[in-house]
């Protein structure tokens, strides 16, 4: 068995999730030794279920690494319009985090370190010293839709471990940008929520979807294939997964799933909508320099953001913000 490109679906209902976790590691043969970063999807400045990762989950999580390793911490970014130390409160994520003997860090005051891109139209990126200088790194994505890349899971949470709060400028480059951060920080385990996923338009915004899943792999890739197998969406028309898939030469056939049948669990999700605001953002984002004019000014971000509410609460009500 190829435990490379292996993505093991488990069942998890709330009361299963640390035994099916213990399940999870032994399976794939993830030890964690030394210092170990966990990176969680935290993108909201509060909870919001099939948004951001269970903070029971993280909390369970980070005991079972804590039986063996010296150091656990979990690391996100600033978000665009809050400090991460926000998220991490009002999430719940530091309380459990912190109880169960680890600690958070916020990528975004770290110290920083320049790493370069090779044959990319990015040339560098900085990244956080302290995730570079870990023995592991433990991907903890969330299943769901998102308006401007249709699917959300392993490879994209990786975005977020570029600590500028202006990373969505690289949003012109996502592919290019996803495949180097792949490249350079693969994970060295993948633990997917799929407890309540989300459908519609995520990554905040959507609907929740009952799962009771979690998926496991050793390559983020292949579990996003299989992700997306599950959701109905087909992963080939999702950029970024199929540009990495043409450059590592990965085949969905090669793919092993093991646990659940993944024909058992396949629930169809339903797609974003592409209302005027995301096909306006979507135009935006083919041009590096438009992308920068319409995000440099956090002010006119918020006023724009207030007339999107308004005009979905106006024209579609259950888009409306959160």
């Amino acid at each position: 068995m190829d435990s490379e490109k292996s993505v093991f679906l488990l069942r998890a209902n709330e009361g299963e999730i640390e035994s099916v976790l213990k399940q999870a590691l032994k399976m794939t043969g993830f030890k964690a030794k030394g210092t170990v970063v966990i990176k969680p999807n935290i993108c909201a400045p509060k909870y919001v279920p099939g948004a951001v990762t269970s903070p029971t989950l993280l909390g369970i999580l980070v005991r079972l690494l804590r039986n063996t390793a010296e150091t656990v911490i979990v690391g996100e970014s600033d978000g665009y319009n809050y400090p991460c130390e926000l998220a991490f409160k009002k999430t719940g994520i530091k309380k459990v985090v912190e109880n169960a003997g680890a600690t958070v860090l916020n990528f975004s005051r770290d110290a920083l370190v320049r790493v370069r891109f090779k044959g990319s139209s990015v040339k560098s990126v900085y990244l956080p010293k302290t995730l570079l200088n870990s023995d592991a790194l433990v991907n903890v994505p969330v299943m769901k839709t998102h308006e401007f890349t249709t699917y959300s899971g392993a490879i994209k949470n990786l975005f977020g471990l570029i600590p500028d709060n202006r990373r969505i400028f690289l949003h012109p480059h996502l592919n290019e940008v996803l495949y180097n951060i792949f490249i350079h920080l693969k994970p060295d385990i993948t633990i997917m929520d799929a407890l309540t996923a989300m459908q519609g338009n995520g990554p905040t915004k959507g609907k929740p979807v009952r799962m009771g899943l979690i998926l496991t792999s050793r390559c983020p890739l292949s579990l996003d294939i299989v992700a997306a197998r599950i959701m109905n969406i087909d992963w080939r028309r999702v950029g970024h997964l199929l540009y990495i898939a043409e450059k590592i030469g990965i085949r969905e056939e090669n793919i092993k799933t093991i646990g659940c049948d993944p024909d058992e669990v396949t629930y169809s999700f339903a797609l974003p909508e592409a209302d005027l605001p995301v096909k306006l953002q979507h135009k935006i984002y083919e041009h590096e320099f438009l992308t920068k004019i319409a995000f440099c000014n956090s002010k006119l971000i918020k006023i724009l953001q207030k007339f999107i509410n308004q005009y979905r609460k106006l024209l579609h009500p259950a888009r409306a913000s959160l």
